[in-house]
Protein backbone atom coordinates (compact mmCIF):
# COMPACT_ATOMS: atom_id res chain seq x y z
CA UNK A 1 0.00 0.00 0.00
CA UNK A 2 1.48 3.35 -1.03
CA UNK A 3 1.77 6.02 1.66
CA UNK A 4 -0.40 8.53 -0.18
CA UNK A 5 -2.83 6.07 -1.71
CA UNK A 6 -6.48 7.00 -1.17
CA UNK A 7 -9.39 4.59 -1.43
CA UNK A 8 -13.14 5.07 -1.52
CA UNK A 9 -14.25 2.11 0.54
CA UNK A 10 -18.03 2.57 0.21
CA UNK A 11 -20.61 5.17 -0.72
CA UNK A 12 -24.27 5.99 -0.20
CA UNK A 13 -26.79 8.37 -1.73
CA UNK A 14 -30.35 9.62 -1.25
CA UNK A 15 -32.64 11.74 -3.42
CA UNK A 16 -36.41 11.92 -4.01
CA UNK A 17 -37.42 9.13 -6.35
CA UNK A 18 -34.08 7.26 -6.12
CA UNK A 19 -33.67 5.53 -2.79
CA UNK A 20 -32.05 2.09 -3.09
CA UNK A 21 -29.04 0.54 -4.82
CA UNK A 22 -30.97 -0.80 -7.80
CA UNK A 23 -32.65 2.56 -8.42
CA UNK A 24 -29.31 4.36 -8.20
CA UNK A 25 -27.87 2.01 -10.82
CA UNK A 26 -30.86 2.78 -13.07
CA UNK A 27 -30.35 6.49 -12.50
CA UNK A 28 -26.65 6.27 -13.37
CA UNK A 29 -27.64 4.52 -16.61
CA UNK A 30 -30.17 7.30 -17.39
CA UNK A 31 -33.12 4.96 -16.84
CA UNK A 32 -34.55 6.88 -13.86
CA UNK A 33 -34.70 10.53 -12.79
CA UNK A 34 -34.38 12.36 -9.51
CA UNK A 35 -37.67 14.07 -8.67
CA UNK A 36 -37.59 17.76 -7.80
CA UNK A 37 -39.46 17.44 -4.54
CA UNK A 38 -39.15 18.33 -0.86
CA UNK A 39 -39.56 14.67 0.10
CA UNK A 40 -37.07 13.54 2.74
CA UNK A 41 -35.93 10.24 4.26
CA UNK A 42 -37.99 9.29 7.32
CA UNK A 43 -34.98 8.73 9.64
CA UNK A 44 -36.86 6.08 11.58
CA UNK A 45 -33.61 5.22 13.38
CA UNK A 46 -33.64 8.60 15.21
CA UNK A 47 -35.85 9.93 18.00
CA UNK A 48 -39.03 11.75 16.85
CA UNK A 49 -38.13 14.88 18.83
CA UNK A 50 -34.74 15.00 17.13
CA UNK A 51 -35.99 14.75 13.56
CA UNK A 52 -39.30 16.62 13.65
CA UNK A 53 -37.92 20.10 12.81
CA UNK A 54 -35.11 19.10 10.46
CA UNK A 55 -34.87 20.38 6.90
CA UNK A 56 -34.60 18.23 3.80
CA UNK A 57 -30.85 18.81 3.50
CA UNK A 58 -30.20 17.82 7.10
CA UNK A 59 -32.35 14.71 6.82
CA UNK A 60 -30.63 13.63 3.61
CA UNK A 61 -27.21 14.22 5.16
CA UNK A 62 -28.07 12.19 8.25
CA UNK A 63 -29.44 9.35 6.10
CA UNK A 64 -26.30 9.24 3.95
CA UNK A 65 -24.00 9.17 6.98
CA UNK A 66 -26.16 6.46 8.57
CA UNK A 67 -25.76 4.31 5.47
CA UNK A 68 -21.97 4.68 5.64
CA UNK A 69 -21.75 3.32 9.19
CA UNK A 70 -20.05 1.77 11.02
CA UNK A 71 -17.06 4.07 11.37
CA UNK A 72 -14.85 4.84 14.34
CA UNK A 73 -16.31 7.44 16.70
CA UNK A 74 -13.35 9.76 16.00
CA UNK A 75 -14.05 9.82 12.24
CA UNK A 76 -14.28 13.35 10.84
CA UNK A 77 -16.96 14.56 8.42
CA UNK A 78 -16.19 16.92 5.56
CA UNK A 79 -19.52 18.39 4.43
CA UNK A 80 -19.82 20.25 1.13
CA UNK A 81 -22.82 22.17 -0.17
CA UNK A 82 -23.46 24.89 -2.73
CA UNK A 83 -26.60 26.25 -1.07
CA UNK A 84 -26.74 24.93 2.50
CA UNK A 85 -29.89 25.35 4.59
CA UNK A 86 -31.58 27.41 1.90
CA UNK A 87 -35.20 26.73 2.85
CA UNK A 88 -34.62 27.65 6.51
CA UNK A 89 -32.65 30.74 5.51
CA UNK A 90 -35.55 31.84 3.31
CA UNK A 91 -38.00 31.35 6.18
CA UNK A 92 -35.77 33.35 8.53
CA UNK A 93 -35.42 36.19 6.04
CA UNK A 94 -39.18 36.22 5.53
CA UNK A 95 -39.72 36.24 9.31
CA UNK A 96 -37.30 39.12 9.77
CA UNK A 97 -38.86 41.20 6.95
CA UNK A 98 -42.45 40.60 8.05
CA UNK A 99 -42.08 40.41 11.84
CA UNK A 100 -38.76 42.18 12.44
CA UNK A 101 -37.57 39.32 14.63
CA UNK A 102 -35.86 35.93 14.39
CA UNK A 103 -36.56 32.97 16.67
CA UNK A 104 -33.27 31.73 18.22
CA UNK A 105 -34.34 28.10 17.93
CA UNK A 106 -35.00 28.50 14.21
CA UNK A 107 -31.65 30.23 13.67
CA UNK A 108 -29.67 27.44 15.36
CA UNK A 109 -30.63 24.88 12.71
CA UNK A 110 -30.45 27.26 9.74
CA UNK A 111 -26.68 27.81 9.68
CA UNK A 112 -24.52 26.35 6.90
CA UNK A 113 -22.85 23.72 9.10
CA UNK A 114 -26.12 22.43 10.62
CA UNK A 115 -26.39 19.21 8.53
CA UNK A 116 -22.88 18.06 9.46
CA UNK A 117 -23.34 19.01 13.11
CA UNK A 118 -26.66 17.18 13.33
CA UNK A 119 -25.19 14.06 11.68
CA UNK A 120 -22.34 14.09 14.22
CA UNK A 121 -24.87 14.37 17.03
CA UNK A 122 -27.12 11.64 15.63
CA UNK A 123 -24.33 9.06 15.63
CA UNK A 124 -22.14 10.35 18.47
CA UNK A 125 -19.20 11.00 16.17
CA UNK A 126 -16.47 12.83 18.06
CA UNK A 127 -14.01 13.48 15.24
CA UNK A 128 -15.43 16.90 14.41
CA UNK A 129 -16.46 18.20 11.02
CA UNK A 130 -15.71 20.84 8.41
CA UNK A 131 -18.49 22.51 6.40
CA UNK A 132 -17.24 24.09 3.19
CA UNK A 133 -18.55 25.99 0.22
CA UNK A 134 -15.97 25.50 -2.56
CA UNK A 135 -15.06 28.54 -4.60
CA UNK A 136 -16.61 28.87 -8.02
CA UNK A 137 -19.27 26.23 -7.37
CA UNK A 138 -16.51 23.68 -7.95
CA UNK A 139 -17.10 20.13 -6.81
CA UNK A 140 -13.54 19.37 -7.91
CA UNK A 141 -12.22 21.92 -5.41
CA UNK A 142 -14.22 20.21 -2.68
CA UNK A 143 -12.91 16.78 -3.62
CA UNK A 144 -9.35 18.08 -3.62
CA UNK A 145 -9.92 19.61 -0.20
CA UNK A 146 -11.21 16.30 1.14
CA UNK A 147 -8.19 14.46 -0.23
CA UNK A 148 -5.77 17.01 1.21
CA UNK A 149 -7.48 17.01 4.61
CA UNK A 150 -7.36 13.23 4.73
CA UNK A 151 -3.74 12.86 3.64
CA UNK A 152 -2.53 15.57 6.04
CA UNK A 153 -4.21 13.93 9.02
CA UNK A 154 -3.57 10.76 10.95
CA UNK A 155 -7.07 9.26 10.84
CA UNK A 156 -7.65 6.02 8.97
CA UNK A 157 -10.98 7.24 7.57
CA UNK A 158 -12.81 10.43 6.59
CA UNK A 159 -16.47 10.82 5.63
CA UNK A 160 -17.14 13.11 2.67
CA UNK A 161 -20.75 14.26 2.19
CA UNK A 162 -22.24 16.48 -0.49
CA UNK A 163 -25.86 17.67 -0.07
CA UNK A 164 -28.20 20.29 -1.50
CA UNK A 165 -31.94 20.53 -1.05
CA UNK A 166 -34.82 21.54 -3.28
CA UNK A 167 -34.93 25.25 -4.14
CA UNK A 168 -37.88 27.23 -2.68
CA UNK A 169 -40.39 28.29 -5.33
CA UNK A 170 -39.57 31.92 -4.66
CA UNK A 171 -36.04 31.35 -6.01
CA UNK A 172 -37.02 29.35 -9.06
CA UNK A 173 -36.75 32.28 -11.50
CA UNK A 174 -33.04 32.51 -10.72
CA UNK A 175 -32.44 29.28 -12.62
CA UNK A 176 -33.22 29.50 -16.35
CA UNK A 177 -34.96 26.79 -18.33
CA UNK A 178 -34.17 23.27 -17.13
CA UNK A 179 -31.14 24.32 -15.03
CA UNK A 180 -33.09 23.81 -11.81
CA UNK A 181 -30.70 22.26 -9.22
CA UNK A 182 -31.59 18.78 -7.99
CA UNK A 183 -32.19 17.81 -4.35
CA UNK A 184 -29.46 15.25 -3.75
CA UNK A 185 -27.10 13.94 -1.10
CA UNK A 186 -24.31 11.42 -1.38
CA UNK A 187 -21.29 10.44 0.63
CA UNK A 188 -18.33 8.13 0.71
CA UNK A 189 -15.62 7.01 3.10
CA UNK A 190 -12.02 7.85 2.28
CA UNK A 191 -9.64 5.28 3.71
CA UNK A 192 -5.98 4.29 3.57
CA UNK A 193 -6.80 0.58 3.47
CA UNK A 194 -7.91 -1.26 0.31
CA UNK A 195 -10.77 -3.76 0.42
CA UNK A 196 -12.87 -5.79 -1.99
CA UNK A 197 -15.25 -2.82 -2.26
CA UNK A 198 -12.56 -0.19 -2.64
CA UNK A 199 -12.11 2.14 -5.56
CA UNK A 200 -8.40 2.90 -5.67
CA UNK A 201 -6.78 6.03 -7.02
CA UNK A 202 -5.32 3.91 -9.82
CA UNK A 203 -8.82 3.31 -11.18
CA UNK A 204 -10.91 5.29 -13.64
CA UNK A 205 -12.30 7.55 -10.89
CA UNK A 206 -9.07 8.59 -9.24
CA UNK A 207 -9.13 12.14 -7.91
CA UNK A 208 -6.88 13.46 -10.68
CA UNK A 209 -9.21 11.99 -13.30
CA UNK A 210 -12.26 13.40 -11.53
CA UNK A 211 -10.92 16.88 -12.09
CA UNK A 212 -11.39 16.39 -15.83
CA UNK A 213 -14.91 16.82 -17.18
CA UNK A 214 -16.77 16.88 -13.86
CA UNK A 215 -19.20 19.80 -13.85
CA UNK A 216 -21.83 18.79 -11.31
CA UNK A 217 -22.24 16.51 -8.29
CA UNK A 218 -24.49 14.33 -10.46
CA UNK A 219 -21.62 13.82 -12.93
CA UNK A 220 -19.36 12.60 -10.15
CA UNK A 221 -21.96 10.32 -8.59
CA UNK A 222 -22.80 8.71 -11.94
CA UNK A 223 -19.14 8.06 -12.62
CA UNK A 224 -18.72 6.57 -9.16
CA UNK A 225 -21.72 4.25 -9.50
CA UNK A 226 -20.80 3.12 -13.01
CA UNK A 227 -17.23 2.39 -11.89
CA UNK A 228 -18.61 0.04 -9.25
CA UNK A 229 -20.66 -1.78 -11.89
CA UNK A 230 -17.75 -2.24 -14.30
Amino acid sequence: MKQNEVYISRFSAWAPGVENAKEWEEWAQDKREIIISSKSPDLAFTEPMFRRRLSQISKMTIQVVHDLLPVAEDTKILFLSFRGELSFQFKLNKMFIEDNEIMPAAFSISVFNAPAALASMAFSLKGGYSAVYPGGNSLTAGLSLAEAAFLSGESEELIFVYADEVIPEEYKDIFPGTCYPLPLAFGFVLTRKPSDLSVTSSSSIQFSALKEGINTPEDFLKRLILSKLS
